[in-house]
């Protein structure tokens, strides 16, 4: 279907836009070459355009000549919308709770357009674990939590994100993914090896708004030899933990 054009043009913010969405896709800093070619604009057209964001905070140049990145900026206001903050703040005294359950780590996040992106961290009480940075992003369709957020969506809802990841993803296996995600609805939770860590298990469930889920709960289990608390344990507290923030959102108090 081919796009509607838009109504008003406003040629200055669509430059800056092309490029902070370019440069939030990208897993290493860009130079001016990078940035003018990714864009489609001349280096003339863009230089300024540059400076201006980076005297603003929303792009920095590394040392040398290492090129731009994004900031955390965007991510920083984007924190301040009143869902976001009142989501972090109800869950975080139940994700303390949980990490002193299980002596594992928890993180939740939510979804960014074909991506997921962590908001809330929680540290393991012990001496070992693993730690996802708030701020952290990965595809939507190649993560646990991802795939719960997708599960406990309306059907349009899930099209439409299936449809960008699509777009985003040239090797995206549509069929693979509603297998898994049909296995996730039917047992309530995610638990697949992790596909960046050897060795670890992620294990997410849903945060509920009626019939939707608002933000996944994941812990990045490790299982360690000396540990009694094992994966069914962890699961039954996890779930436990998205049951109390569901809750507490709904009807505004917390689980203890």
């Amino acid at each position: 279907m081919p796009k509607v054009p838009p109504k008003y043009r406003a040629p200055a913010l669509d430059k800056g836009l092309d490029i902070i969405e370019l440069l939030a896709k990208a897993h290493a800093p860009l130079s001016i070459a990078d940035i003018s070619d990714g864009v489609g604009r001349s280096r003339g057209e863009i230089f300024r355009m540059l400076q201006v964001l980076e005297e603003r905070d929303y792009i920095s140049r590394g040392d040398g000549d290492a090129g731009y990145s994004i900031t955390p900026r965007l991510f920083r206001l984007g924190m301040e919308q009143p869902p976001v903050k009142s989501a972090v703040e109800t869950a975080l005294p139940i994700m303390h709770r949980l990490a002193g359950q299980i002596d594992q780590s928890c993180h939740l996040v939510v979804p960014s357009g074909d991506q997921i992106v962590v908001i809330a961290r929680v540290d393991p009480p012990g001496d070992i674990g693993l730690v996802v940075r708030i701020g952290h992003r990965r595809p939507m369709a190649q993560s646990a939590s991802g795939q719960v957020l997708l599960c406990w969506q309306s059907e349009h809802v899930r099209e439409q994100w299936l449809r960008i990841i699509a777009e985003n993803e040239p090797k995206f296996d549509r069929k693979k993914l509603l297998k898994s995600i049909t296995q996730i609805r039917s047992q309530g939770y995610a638990s697949h090896p992790s596909r960046e860590v050897d060795g670890v298990t992620d294990l997410s469930a849903p945060v509920m708004e009626h019939d939707r889920a608002v933000c996944a709960l994941t812990i990045p289990f490790i299982e360690r030899r000396t540990a009694l608390k094992t994966i069914d344990f962890t699961l039954m507290h996890l779930r436990q933990a998205t049951t109390d923030i569901s809750h507490a959102l709904l009807y505004g108090s917390e689980a203890k």
